[in-house]
């Protein structure tokens, strides 16, 4: 492994908790999407509820973040992207933003402001605050979501701010134990 890149994942904090994400090339996902090329998607942020994936794909768990602001406040593009998905999924407005190196950014509630196809940068906006998403504590909250062919990511991880998870240099996974009789 390049001593730079032995670097990078001892210093940056690793984007992913899931216990299959070291399967899914998370060093290419630092290289692509450096720290920093990424922002706050609302101003001033404040989060109220973390990443919390389930144990299992299938089962419950909080697949983003929560952050807490006022109804009608504009919702910004965290990075730069195409944006891939304007509509509703189960009855509130969701806006999508693929980014280089196969990540996706979800926005909700939102009603949004771009089209399908859009190029966005960072910082530009994406639509309006809705009210009322479901499990919020303050009257409206963006639930903001990173995913990564087809894996949820905790997005804070985009700003420097995920769980650190360390892991060992060398990515081969350990030869089991073996117990002698």
């Amino acid at each position: 492994m390049p001593p730079v890149l032995a670097l990078l994942l001892v210093l940056l904090p690793a984007p992913f908790i899931h216990p299959v994400a070291a399967s899914h090339g998370w060093p290419a996902l630092l290289a692509q999407s450096p720290v920093g090329s990424f922002g706050w998607p609302v101003s001033p942020p404040r989060v109220v509820r973390r990443f919390d994936p389930p144990p299992r794909p299938w089962l419950a768990g909080h697949r983003g973040v929560d952050l807490a602001s006022t109804a009608g406040i504009e919702v910004r593009a965290a990075g730069a992207g195409t944006v891939v998905f304007v509509g509703e999924v189960a009855g509130r407005g969701v806006v999508s933003v693929a980014h280089r190196g196969g990540l996706r950014t979800t926005y909700e509630p939102v009603s949004a402001t771009v089209n399908v196809g859009d190029q966005v940068n960072p910082g530009d906006p994406l639509g309006r605050l809705d009210a009322g998403h479901p499990g919020c504590p303050a009257a409206a909250c963006l639930h903001w979501g990173l995913l990564r062919d087809g894996l949820y990511l905790d997005p804070l991880a985009l700003l420097g701010l995920g769980r650190v998870r360390l892991l060992p240099l060398d990515q081969r996974a350990p030869a089991p134990l073996r117990y002698r009789r």
